[in-house]
């Protein structure tokens, strides 16, 4: 009896526990998304915005450390929507208003609003939804991925000496857009089941060390290039998705009809046969 009293109490202290190992990297995304506000507030966007670039890996990491070590929990999943929050969500907001919306005045704070609620929202559906949605795509831009692309935008226009700024109106439109693809039913490829632990072909290797080697060639440009495919991507593959389905349906009704149709034809020669 002892014995199993000992062990009930031991099960109940790990519970309380949390895993530490997951939330640090989840603690320095959070990091990474403070420190670009700060970094915005003082001008400096091209900082601002490899730290919400930092932000993203850190937090794609620490769900594969999650799952790997099969150290998820409640908690982590808690305390991981609250800092992608903060990190893809407040400070993108915070970063693209000094940078360029600051002109519009009210205008231009009201869509950074949209777009740090419209980035809330999709948390919460995530949260709610994760487990009903296909695990190969998500439901709607991710908020990591709709921050580093505002991250590299930033980026790739000081290349050409803050382009984009002197068309602040092209920022406007494209914060409404990136709000409006979160909330969206807009269907984005995700890459939660790509296992690296598990046997993959050679060409596969060989695509990642090629693909590694040309963003390090031109970082700012080729991570520009990655996020707008991906923002790309997501209408494209929704449109072949619902055409496929819309031609699966079409296939299904003409074999309906069909075997309608030779089901009349046998009824009629049984009703000859009798007559």
């Amino acid at each position: 009896m002892k014995t199993k009293r000992k062990k009930r109490i031991k099960k109940k202290r790990e519970r309380k526990g949390i895993f530490i190992l997951p939330n640090l990297f989840t603690s320095a995304s959070l990091f990474g998304g403070f420190y670009a506000i700060i970094a915005a507030i003082q001008g400096r966007y091209e900082a601002a915005a490899v730290a919400v670039v930092l932000s993203g890996i850190l937090d794609g990491i620490d769900g594969r450390i999650a799952r790997f070590t099969k150290t998820s929990s409640l908690f982590g999943k808690e305390y991981d929507s609250l800092a992608d929050l903060v990190a893809f969500g407040v400070a993108p907001a915070v970063i693209v208003f000094q940078w360029a919306l600051k002109p519009f005045g009210r205008l231009g704070w009201l869509a950074a609003f949209m777009y740090v609620i419209c980035g809330a929202l999709r948390l919460a559906r995530f949260n709610v939804q994760k487990n009903t949605v296909e695990a190969n795509f998500f439901k709607g831009l991710p908020i990591p991925a709709a921050a580093c692309s505002i991250a590299s935008l930033i980026l790739f226009s000081g290349i050409f000496d803050n382009l984009w700024v002197s068309r602040p109106v092209i920022i406007l439109i494209m914060i409404y857009a990136l709000s409006f693809l979160m909330v969206s039913t807009v269907n984005y490829p995700s890459f939660k089941e790509f296992d690296i632990r598990k046997r993959k072909p050679f060409n596969v290797l060989v695509s990642l060390i090629l693909i590694l080697m040309v963003v390090a060639y031109r970082p700012k440009v080729m991570l520009f290039i990655i996020m707008v495919s991906y923002l790309v991507s997501g209408p494209v593959v929704t449109a072949l998705r619902l055409s496929r389905r819309h031609g699966e349906k079409k296939a299904a009704g003409e074999d309906l009809g069909h075997i309608k149709g030779e089901g009349e034809t046998n009824g009629l020669k049984d009703e000859k046969v009798i007559g």
